[in-house]
């Protein structure tokens, strides 16, 4: 083998000790640990947006930093990406035009200008997005007939009805609801610095495509007459009607505003409510409004030169996967904070909320962990299975923890009841498959729904089988049999929460691999051999945000990421591929990226928010993936094993 590729026994463990080291010092005083959640220019640009529309006396400094962030973040095409290095997107660049200008850019800089060239090349503001065109008509930059019609009488349907708030995705359900208020209401921002963007819209004028790429052109047209008569009969719509309507919505967020982590734990939602608490004209002083607004600034990372507002925080995913790389790593010292990790978790199950899933199963008891510190009303079937996973292994690898018994068994009974019929599994409900329902004009982002995918199936395979379920039962079949099935030709998963078929295919495999399933079936050599054959000539793996097209036409590479890197050799080892080759070289190439502290750095986006329209850059991905990869590797080396005991 070529002494380049090949790394002793005592450079191995070093690598792991200084990345162990590294990751223990992030580790909170309580136990947990939470990382950096940075998207793209919206969700900061749209905090700047909120200030103003509430005609709150914005912090000077904050807004300052906040315009450093933008203007780093900005493309070489002039404008501003959806992830690092992508390709110019008018949406997020016409709301970072917007509030660079609010802050007061002038129009004139270089920034700006290019900015608004390339917005004009590309037809103006009306060739937005829904999100951001409803955005400038209420700031009054463009009329609200530009904007789809959702009345907000829809909260007041049947859920027989074939267009229902439980038959979408529970993130679109919190961001619609407040936001059925508002285009009820139309409120106008206060903008008291009254800064507008007509320079934005083309000259000759545009026209707002009448169908989203994804969208069916005989769907699109039946809703489109839909939209249309909905905006025919709004001057006579009956007022008292309106009145039920508005007041259900008040309820539902009332009930679901979650304290100060927000309604649904995420930005958008949580801004809307914000808004629509002051369109009602619900005074600052009320504790409803308060606690929504307190929730917005929790969002914002403030640093020395810069800030931006993440999307949500993901404290329980950072410390479950943290403890999963720390079991790997095997230390006294991982094992002690180890469990402190768990003790912080294990109390934030909830198991006294029947939440939003509870409508497609009701007999269904809770016992799920949300992705946030709180979310009672949304745990997902990720985390779930994750920190389950993490709670079983520890008992495994160092003494059982009756403490530990009741949380298992819940989250697997949770899990369990949440098995779609096709057998596999959704992030936060079961059979959410209204598929219809992506041709609404609303749905322009094409992601209105939580159907089952490959990665979070394998997830819920892997924690069923580290538990002990039979591969021959009805449910573990089920779920195998779904991701047979969902296998693309080339032998790889797509990956809905991580990008993208690295990060599904080494979750197939990880479950898959646990049940067990045998190694030299068609099935896994398939995915075993595109793992290899994809590997970048540097012994790394990389994957582009780009994979994410309507129509599968194959990965698209990227230069290496350490987690994208740590994904596929996570994948290999647990089909069995501990000494293949391309497992050797990619462990090579971990261990020379690895920085000074410890860790490694990683710019590129490799989490999913919603496929071709929001991406995540999580900054923990490249301080756990990569020891978890180096720490099971020796593993299985120092024991002569090819087998992986667990279900992650």
């Amino acid at each position: 083998m070529d002494k380049a590729l090949t790394m002793d026994g005592a450079e191995l463990e070093a690598a792991i000790a200084k990345a162990s080291a590294a990751l223990l010092a992030q580790q909170r005083a309580d136990g947990h640990w939470v990382f950096e959640l940075e998207a793209d220019a919206t969700i900061p640009a749209e905090y700047i947006l909120l200030v103003h529309y509430l005609g709150e006396t914005p912090n000077l400094e904050l807004e300052k930093k906040i315009g450093t962030y933008l203007r780093r973040i900005q493309g070489a095409h002039g404008g501003w990406p959806l992830y690092h290095d992508g390709a110019f997107d008018i949406s997020a660049t016409v709301k970072a035009y917007f509030a660079l200008k609010m802050i007061g850019d002038p129009v004139d800089a270089p920034h700006m200008t290019r900015a608004r060239d390339a917005i004009l090349a590309c037809g103006g503001a009306l060739k937005t997005n829904v999100f951001t065109r409803i955005q400038l008509a209420l700031f009054g930059e463009t009329s609200w007939n530009n904007t789809p019609t959702v009345p907000a009488e829809l909260i007041l349907l049947p859920r027989w009805f074939p267009i229902h708030l439980s038959k979408m995705s529970y993130w679109a359900r919190t961001v619609i609801v407040p936001l059925l208020v508002l285009q009820a209401l139309k409120p106008l921002a206060r903008n008291a610095r009254n800064v507008h963007v007509p320079e934005l819209f083309a000259p000759e004028g545009s026209h707002i495509s009448q169908r989203a790429p994804h969208q069916n052109r005989y769907w699109a047209a039946f809703f489109g007459v839909v939209d249309w008569l909905l905006k025919l009969v709004a001057p006579i719509w009956p007022k008292g009607l309106r009145k039920r309507a508005v007041d259900a919505c008040l309820a539902f967020v009332v009930e679901r505003l979650n304290g100060e982590d927000g309604l649904g734990a995420i930005y958008p939602a949580m801004a809307n409510s914000v808004m629509m608490f002051d369109a009602l004209g619900v005074p600052e002083s009320d504790p409803r409004r308060a606690i929504a607004r307190l929730s917005v600034e929790k969002l914002l990372v403030i640093k020395d030169d810069e800030a931006y507002c993440q999307p949500c925080v993901s404290p329980v995913w950072d410390t479950a996967l943290a403890c999963h790389a720390l079991m790997e790593a095997k230390s006294e010292a991982a094992t002690n904070a180890v469990t402190r990790g768990l003790a912080w978790l294990t109390p934030l199950q909830v198991l006294d909320v029947k939440g939003d899933w509870a409508e497609e199963r009701p007999d269904v008891r809770p016992g799920g962990w949300a992705f946030q510190y709180n979310n009672a009303y949304y745990p997902d079937l990720d985390d779930t299975a994750v920190v389950v996973m993490a709670l079983d292994r520890s008992g495994k690898d160092s003494s059982p923890n009756a403490a530990h018994e009741m949380p298992i068994a819940r989250g697997r009974e949770w899990v369990e009841g949440l098995q779609s019929r096709n057998g596999g599994w959704g992030a936060f409900d079961a059979d959410n498959t209204y598929h219809y329902l992506n041709n609404i004009p609303f749905a322009d982002h094409g992601a209105l729904l939580d159907p089952p995918t490959d990665d979070v199936t394998g997830r819920c395979i892997g924690m069923l089988a580290q538990l002990g379920e039979p591969a021959d039962s009805p449910r573990m079949k089920a779920a195998i049999d779904y991701l047979a099935r969902v296998q693309l030709k080339d032998g790889s998963w797509f990956g809905r929460w991580g990008v993208n078929y690295i990060y599904g295919t080494w979750s197939a495999l990880a479950g898959l691999a646990s049940v067990p399933v045998d190694p030299q079936t068609p099935m896994i050599r398939k995915a075993v051999d595109w793992l290899a054959a994809i590997q970048n000539k540097d012994g790394g793996w990389g994957e582009s945000c780009d994979s994410y097209k309507l129509a599968y036409e194959g990965y698209e590479a990227a230069p290496s990421t350490a987690s994208q890197t740590a994904w596929a050799l996570l994948g290999l080892m647990a089909a069995g591929e501990r000494d293949h080759p391309a497992v050797v070289r990619g462990i090579a190439r971990l261990k020379e990226t690895q920085l000074d502290d410890g860790l490694w750095g990683q710019e590129h986006y490799t989490g999913g928010g919603f496929p071709r329209v929001f991406y995540l850059r999580y900054h923990g991905y490249p301080k756990f993936f990569p020891l978890w990869a180096l720490a099971r590797y020796r593993n299985l080396t120092v024991s002569n094993s090819r087998h992986v005991a667990y279900g992650l």
